[in-house]
């Protein structure tokens, strides 16, 4: 089979909207991070959030769209829209059978739900609002952002945790290396809601103030939210097209740690299964590796896990690692989509963005942190890494175009 190549990217992020805005941000080592608006946080005892703002629907929806779609899908359609354009696919030429949408998350419309349940606890049956009924559910966001370009290929949503991007990018990859589609619109999207932010602060996992990955004074993760969508298109459909590849989708590896809902496997074994899997499936070895995209969310048990990892599956190869969660907080399920939107720019650019709030070495995370500023470096081959609560663990391997060899990726 031939190869998979991402060919358009759109993101819509607290650091702004399109590839080039969010990646000049990321590379400035600018901060998202802020006060939430959504909601009250008063009674939770946290503030902070890489909220998206300034986000208008209407800029890319119609008023139709915007009337079916939730904040949730209209993130996912705005992205989508994006990364259609920057593909040059225009008009209905993402229409039809062989157009396929993946789309990862965790909660979807949550925010939907909470205002259904809202209205019946406290008016009861005949005050839920019955036309707010159909924008609920994870299923809808695929269907969506197939409505949006007429794609009647398969969709699907993956609910996998905050590794749903990896787990969509990979599944999608699948769909064109096995002839079911020559286009697929895929990433992940994600927003905050109030019940998710209010648990994540009762499980103590929240920093106070700011997020700093593999920092010995880390604090815990500060949530974020968004959508990152990628083109990705066959060999085929590159050639037939002129189209320009950005990266080429190589293998990727899955696994689980079954070991604990929120903790990572002390000794990481899921996570190096999927790192080597994600290595070997792209007909590499370890040498070949230039950069790390970490997970990297600024808990103490998962960076010091991840770290391990690195650590063992690495040896004595030093391996940049950044973590940008530092700088949009954790999106968690949109997260790994968001970031292998930075993924291709370092291929593209031979930029590895920061880890900011990088201020203390920690002994127990002894990797390579690229820290605080971005550092120029000759990559050709990046892991995206997401090692997700219940031990979700997903790698994705991204190359420059024609960098792997022919049949990577297939198993």
């Amino acid at each position: 089979m031939g190869r998979v190549y991402v060919t358009g990217m759109g993101v819509v992020s607290s650091l702004g909207f399109g590839r080039r805005a969010y990646w000049q941000a990321l590379v400035e080592g600018r901060s998202g991070i802020s006060d939430v608006t959504l909601f009250d946080t008063a009674s939770i005892g946290r503030s902070l959030a890489g909220e998206v703002k300034g986000f208008r629907a209407r800029d890319y929806m119609s008023a139709a769209e915007s009337r079916r779609a939730g904040r949730c899908s209209a993130f996912a359609i705005a992205a989508a829209r994006m990364a259609a354009e920057d593909a040059g696919l225009k008009g209905q030429a993402l229409a039809g059978e062989r157009t396929a949408v993946v789309i990862g998350t965790t909660m979807g419309e949550a925010n939907v739900l909470g205002e259904l349940q809202k209205a019946w606890i406290h008016e009861g049956n005949e005050a839920v609002p019955s036309a707010k009924l159909p924008r609920y559910g994870t299923t809808l966001l695929p269907i969506h952002v197939a409505r949006a370009f007429g794609s009647k290929g398969m969709v699907q949503t993956l609910p996998a945790a905050c590794a749903a991007g990896n787990y969509a990018i990979g599944f999608a990859a699948d769909q064109i290396r096995a002839g079911r589609a020559d286009v697929a619109i895929t990433g992940a999207v994600e927003i905050i809601e109030k019940l998710e932010y209010a648990g994540f602060a009762r499980l103590g996992a929240m920093s106070p103030d700011k997020c700093m990955p593999f920092d010995k004074n880390r604090k815990g993760l500060i949530l974020g939210e968004g959508a990152a969508m990628l083109v990705l298109e066959s060999e085929g459909s590159v050639v037939r097209r002129g189209a320009v590849p950005l990266a080429e989708v190589g293998g990727y590896g899955l696994a689980c740690d079954a070991h604990h809902i929120t903790r990572p496997h002390p000794d990481g074994a899921g996570s190096i299964t999927a790192m080597r899997q994600a290595i070997e499936s792209s007909g590499l070895t370890i040498d070949d590796v230039d950069h790390i995209n970490a997970h990297g969310t600024a808990t103490p048990n998962n960076d010091s896990v991840e770290a391990l990892v690195i650590r063992k599956v690495f040896g004595d190869k030093r391996v940049p690692v950044t973590s940008i969660k530092s700088m949009i907080g954790h999106c968690m399920g949109a997260s790994s989509a968001m970031e292998s939107i930075a993924c291709v720019m370092t291929l593209q650019t031979g930029i590895i963005p920061p880890t900011t709030n990088y201020e203390t070495p920690d002994p127990e995370c002894p990797v390579d942190v690229v820290a605080n500023v971005a550092q120029d470096h000759e990559v050709d081959v990046v892991l995206n890494n997401a090692l997700a609560f219940g031990g979700y663990d997903a790698v994705v391997c991204f190359a420059k175009p024609g960098r792997l060899p022919r049949g990577a990726g297939m198993p």
